[in-house]
């Protein structure tokens, strides 16, 4: 679950005075609502780069937003601590979205997201062929995404991290349950395409970034859930990727991972840079448990449509045993005395 503690009465008088101040107000607004890079902002507030970014610094050092590179691009979000998380969306919440220079801000903004829906319409437009022709090869998504919440069970989820996001699909399916989730991936290409999608679907919870896999920028024994979805398949070491991601996990945390079975697709290799033709079983479980962790479900999904069978999707499940583990030694303990 998210981290509830309180500011300490000097920093909270520090973002206090960082929030309390028009442009760095109307920023904080906008950044509620989506990741901004300086000259988006700029755009949006009509005021000079030097002057944004110096409103930005402060902001930074005040620990109520942070910075970060995409490539050349540097974006703007709201900082990952609960606290200043909590205190920025109540300050954004008690403002009116119906004062003048607060709605044609929102109006800037989504002329911009308007843009970038553009933008990832195009990059669909020009790839969408190849991707229907392998998503016609397994079950449907719709199908997978059900197993998937099945394996989970329906109880809510604090926080989220989607290792190789993509186009940010299962944040969008699992974001309703989290009090907040992070999709990490590393194609700026992939992740334009998803914040365009998570605007488009108005969800305020999520943040997605640039990061490398291999060493993942998130704090360690952060996350309640970690999903790794359809990205094994295409890593050199994808046991040193479940190593890292498991390191994310809270105590008694899960880990859910979905990918192919063992299959014989060569075009997939040459074609889709798939570096492995599916998993078996065995090779998930020793996975994950070489990781920590512990096999709690392994479920199948085979493609219905004729003629399509040869991709079976697995949804293998795992969960870190430490609270486990913890809980029983407290207990033995207390037996004993």
């Amino acid at each position: 679950m998210l981290d509830t503690r309180k500011f300490r009465f000097e920093p909270l008088v520090d973002a206090l005075r960082a929030v309390a101040e028009p442009t760095r107000l109307r920023l904080l607004v906008l950044l509620s609502h989506a990741d901004l890079t300086v000259s988006e902002l700029t755009t949006i507030l009509g005021q000079s780069q030097p002057r944004i970014s110096r409103h930005l610094k402060l902001l930074a050092e005040a620990g109520l937003i942070v910075r970060y590179q995409e490539g050349s691009w540097a974006f703007f979000r709201l900082a990952d601590d609960a606290t200043s998380l909590g205190l920025v969306r109540s300050v954004a919440g008690w403002v009116d979205r119906g004062d003048p220079v607060l709605s044609r801000d929102g109006e800037r903004l989504d002329e911009i997201r308007s843009r970038r829906a553009q933008r990832a319409a195009d990059y669909f437009a020009r790839n969408a062929g190849e991707w229907d022709r392998i998503r016609a090869l397994h079950a449907a998504d719709a199908d997978i995404e059900g197993a998937l919440i099945e394996a989970l069970g329906r109880k809510r989820i604090g926080t989220l991290l989607d290792v190789g996001t993509g186009t940010g699909r299962m944040l969008q399916v699992l974001a309703p349950r989290c009090e907040k989730a992070v999709g990490i991936d590393n194609s700026r290409e992939m992740l334009a395409v998803a914040r365009a999608k998570l605007d488009e679907s108005g969800v305020a919870n999520v943040f997605v970034r640039l990061g490398n896999i291999y060493h993942l920028p998130v704090d360690r024994g952060a996350f309640d859930l970690v999903l790794i979805h359809q990205v094994l398949h295409y890593l050199d070491d994808p046991a040193g990727a479940v190593r890292e991601a498991a390191a994310a996990l809270a105590p008694g945390g899960r880990m859910a991972i979905i990918d192919f079975a063992p299959h014989t697709l060569e075009f997939l290799r040459s074609e889709h840079a798939h570096l492995r033709l599916g998993f078996s079983d065995d090779t998930l479980k020793t996975y994950v448990e070489e990781a920590g962790l512990e096999p709690v479900s392994l479920t199948h999904l085979k493609a219905n449509a004729e003629g399509t069978g040869e991709l079976t999707v697995t949804i293998l499940v795992a969960e870190d045993q430490r609270r486990l583990v913890a809980g029983y030694e407290a207990a033995t303990s207390q037996t004993a005395n």
